[in-house]
């Protein structure tokens, strides 16, 4: 057996040093923008009064952003939020929010406190398994997430539809009532948007609309 040529292994060093720097700054791309985030206060919607199951919502936040979330059928039209049912399909869209920061959609607790962090979610949100993803395929699930971040992305996120608007629009089925974590027969519950977990901690993107199953 020969040795290698040593200008291959001349170029060995230079090959695993540019590995390392591009792993780094994958790394710090991602990491920063989590470590250096700072919460930007209240989504500014205030709680929707027991009984109504409004379609669409509009809120400033403390941001200074007015958003807007609102939901239909998968033929466009008005659901009744009153009365939902496992498996039924919703349209949800949002306007205004912040393109920079990644969403999650889904169907959550509404917490004790206006401005307390929903949840626990039904389904959970964001698995965040490397999965194969088609952009511009409608793929139904209790939940979607919302990131432009191309590395987030390869995470199974879905992109803003456009991202200096805040445009998005997310694709929910329905999931059963309950799923032993959180009971939507039980407790008050609703579709919502937040933070994904680059912010978790940030109220400021929280809108919803209350959710309840028939009978």
């Amino acid at each position: 057996m020969t040795d290698a040529p040593p200008a291959r292994r001349r170029r060995w060093p230079w090959i695993v040093a540019a590995t390392v720097v591009v792993l780094l700054g994958v790394i710090a791309a991602i990491a920063l923008p989590i470590v250096l985030h700072a919460p930007q206060g209240s989504s500014g919607q205030a709680r929707v009064p027991a009984g109504e199951y409004p379609t669409e919502v509009t809120a400033t936040g403390d941001d200074d952003r007015m958003r807007t979330l609102a939901v239909t059928t998968d033929d466009g039209a008005l659901p009744d939020l009153g009365a939902v049912a496992a498996g039924d399909r919703l349209v949800v869209t949002g306007a205004g929010y912040d393109g920079d920061r990644g969403l999650y959609v889904a169907v959550c607790r509404i917490p004790d406190e206006i401005n307390g962090k929903p949840g626990p979610c039904l389904g959970g949100v964001g698995s965040q398994e490397v999965e194969q993803f088609e952009e511009g395929v409608v793929q139904w699930a209790p939940s979607n997430w919302i990131n432009e971040a191309f590395a987030w992305r390869l995470f199974g996120a879905r992109s803003f539809d456009d991202t200096q608007s805040g445009a998005f629009t997310a694709y929910i089925e329905l999931p059963p009532v309950t799923d032993g974590v959180v009971d939507c027969a039980a407790d008050p519950c609703g579709l919502y948007t937040r933070n994904d977990h680059t912010a978790a901690g940030d109220r400021v993107q929280d809108l919803y609309l209350p959710l309840r199953w028939a009978d």
